[in-house]
């Protein structure tokens, strides 16, 4: 007598854990993502294929790559905004959602993100300088003192 093995372990069948590969309708999600666009209010990928009846992980995966195409951004606690995607065509999401990610573009990005950062920590304290620097030559030219004059 033998026993015959579980159908999800037949050839060419992923196991019913491994969602992240199922296929999503692109038209379905560019629909949904231009939906919430208008309002640019935080969603999470469960929210997202909840609406579209697609597996989370599949979702998640997808809006990855599209924050990583910069097509809508990563907000905090796993969660995405679909307002940029407003400034793309549908041409230049089909691109993005078709392309495979890049670890080593996706560590440029995030360098490009710390020294943008840096720049407006940097200009931020160049401005406070100025405007102390500028209170301080006016307390002077108050006082008669000319701050260009020897001691």
């Amino acid at each position: 007598m033998s026993i015959k093995r579980s159908s999800s372990s037949d050839k060419g069948s992923r196991p019913k854990s491994d969602e992240s590969h199922a296929k999503i309708d692109r038209q379905e999600l560019w629909d949904e993502l231009e939906k919430r666009a208008e309002a640019n209010e935080p969603f999470s990928p469960a929210e997202l294929g909840h609406s579209m009846g697609a597996p989370e992980a599949a979702v998640a995966k997808a809006l990855l790559n599209l924050a990583h195409e910069r097509l809508i951004e990563k907000a905090d606690g796993g969660r995405y905004l679909a307002g940029p995607i407003k400034d793309h065509s549908q041409a230049a999401f089909i691109k993005a959602f078709n392309a495979k990610p890049d670890p080593k573009r996706g560590q440029e990005h995030a360098e490009v993100e710390r020294l943008k950062k840096n720049n407006d920590e940097m200009r931020r304290r160049l401005l406070e300088a100025v405007a102390e620097r500028d209170r301080l030559l006016a307390l002077l030219k108050k006082h008669g003192i000319d701050p260009a004059g020897a001691p």
